[in-house]
């Protein structure tokens, strides 16, 4: 594993959480090893998606980039038979762009958008209440840094490395990201 995040990431796989000493990052060394709910309130377990190219992003509903749903859907649909998804956090870290609660995020998402992709429940993606999942891919991958924004975009491999971030405002269908995604799929 190459990147600014090594450190962190072999000490947190190397110390051994025990009840009186629990570490956060406990369960958190592979992006396989988390479970959240999706937008219906199921537990979703991240090892479900093994084995494929998926693209991780923080979503909202009322912000600039909120078109971008457009271009995800676009390249879910134009890759997903390759073996390519994309799992959308919602999240209300921004402005305050996503207010609504779950049922009221889906019935947008799903009427607006038609989204296809895996859709989970509300998380927060900053600060002291900031999700696990994404403690991990903002300080446990080789692209360490705080979340900039609504769509943030972390494209992640079939063996569960992140190879890539994108910032918010680049568009899913940026020649990059084209590549970077196929690229990715071509790679067993």
């Amino acid at each position: 594993m190459i990147g600014i995040g090594v450190g962190s990431l072999s000490f947190a796989l190397a110390s051994s959480p025990s009840p009186e000493n629990p570490s956060p990052l406990s369960h958190s060394s592979h992006i396989y090893d988390f479970t959240l709910d999706d937008i219906d309130g199921n537990p979703r377990a991240l090892r479900e998606f093994q084995g494929q190219v998926m693209m991780v992003v923080n979503t909202a509903s009322f912000c600039g980039n909120t078109p971008q749903y457009e271009g995800l859907q676009t390249l879910y649909e134009q890759y997903r038979d390759q073996g390519f998804t994309i799992l959308a956090f919602p999240a209300n870290d921004f402005g305050q762009q996503e207010p609504g609660n779950n049922k009221e995020i889906a019935e947008f998402c799903y009427t607006k958008y038609s989204l296809e992709f895996p859709l989970f429940s509300k998380i927060t993606v900053l600060g002291d209440q900031k999700h696990p999942l994404y403690r991990y891919l903002t300080e446990n991958t080789a692209f360490t840094g705080e979340i900039q924004w609504n769509f943030q975009k972390f494209l992640v491999n079939r063996q569960g490395q992140v190879i890539a971030r994108y910032a918010p405002k680049q568009q899913p269908l940026a020649p990059e990201i084209v590549q970077d995604i196929e690229k990715a799929l071509k790679t067993s």
